[in-house]
């Protein structure tokens, strides 16, 4: 494989296109990349949620994903279905959650993006213990269907 069509699969990839609609920064912006993923076949949904990292964000986030995967058919209610979701989720929250404070405040965008049997979360925000302490944080995960 030479390297102009290791570039072309690289950015064609489920994991940059997960990290990509994730990282849009306007409604604008979001349904242009939805649009343009859409066309190439790729099941997608993009949701939002923001919480206090030693309570509520835990319970949050996993209901959130499950859910706007399923209303968006992205997944099926299947076992198999459920479990790649779930694994990928809490891949992408290992990359979210190093180095947070027990009560760090949180908000993130999450994108969910599937085509075929590969599925991919990602997750990009802020987060902050104080207002003038925030930064921003992502992860990713990706499983086989």
């Amino acid at each position: 494989m030479n390297r102009s069509e290791y570039e072309s699969n690289y950015w064609e990839g489920i994991g940059y296109r997960a990290m990509r609609l994730a990282l849009t920064r306007t409604l604008a912006e979001e349904e242009a990349v939805k649009a343009d993923f859409g066309k190439e076949g790729w099941k997608l949904v993009v949701t939002e949620v923001g919480g206090k990292s030693s309570r509520d964000f835990q319970e949050k986030i996993n209901r959130a994903v499950v859910g706007a995967s399923l209303n968006s058919a992205v997944i099926e209610k299947l076992p198999h279905e459920m479990h790649a979701l779930l694994h990928a989720c809490e891949e992408a929250k290992r990359g979210v959650f190093i180095n947070v404070a027990s009560d760090t405040d949180l908000a993130l965008k999450v994108a969910i993006i599937r085509k075929q049997h590969w599925l991919a979360v990602a997750m990009f925000g802020e987060s902050a213990i104080h207002p003038m302490s925030s930064h921003e944080r992502c992860g990713l995960g990706v499983m086989n269907v």
